[in-house]
């Protein structure tokens, strides 16, 4: 870690992301992120509104994203902060400045999913929700079922 902190700062500009170092940051800083590749982060990242990262120089050393409607319900994903940097404060302010984002600063509910982090969530403002705890996963059956729906409908089945 670089001994001076004014270097740190946060960017919510797409064009400054180098997917190589999402990676490598949520190989070493996200159990649940481990092994996502290239490609899959791209199409993440490109279907996300906002994307932070943070910087200290040249390195990438937080990151987070979320996918919004942008007046009712978002979701944040992907927070992540180098395990050098964390203690600092940063992780608290990669997920206020996500909050504060023109696109999530009017949402009238933010979720996000954590597994041992919900201390330090609730310190933010975040509290349990139990009503909420319903998830699919995604199958190819569901695919091949939204395609044949979709072409009985287009053909006026």
């Amino acid at each position: 870690m670089n001994s001076s902190h004014n270097q740190i700062r946060f960017s919510d500009r797409k064009s400054e992301i180098d997917l190589y170092q999402i990676q490598q940051l949520l190989n070493i800083s996200a159990f649940w992120a481990k092994g996502r590749s290239i490609e899959d982060l791209g199409i993440a990242i490109a279907n996300s509104e906002p994307v932070v990262t943070v910087w200290d120089g040249e390195q990438l050393i937080g990151f987070a994203r979320a996918t919004s409607d942008g007046i009712y319900r978002a979701t944040i994903w992907d927070v992540g902060i180098h395990p050098e940097y964390r203690g600092l404060g940063l992780g608290s302010k990669l997920v206020e400045t996500v909050l504060s984002h023109p696109r999530m600063n009017r949402v009238e509910r933010v979720y996000l999913m954590t597994t041992h982090k919900q201390r330090f969530y609730e310190r933010i403002g975040f509290q349990h929700n139990s009503t909420t705890t319903m998830v699919l996963h995604n199958q190819p059956n569901f695919n091949s079922l939204a395609t044949e729906i979709q072409l009985q409908e287009s053909l006026g089945g």
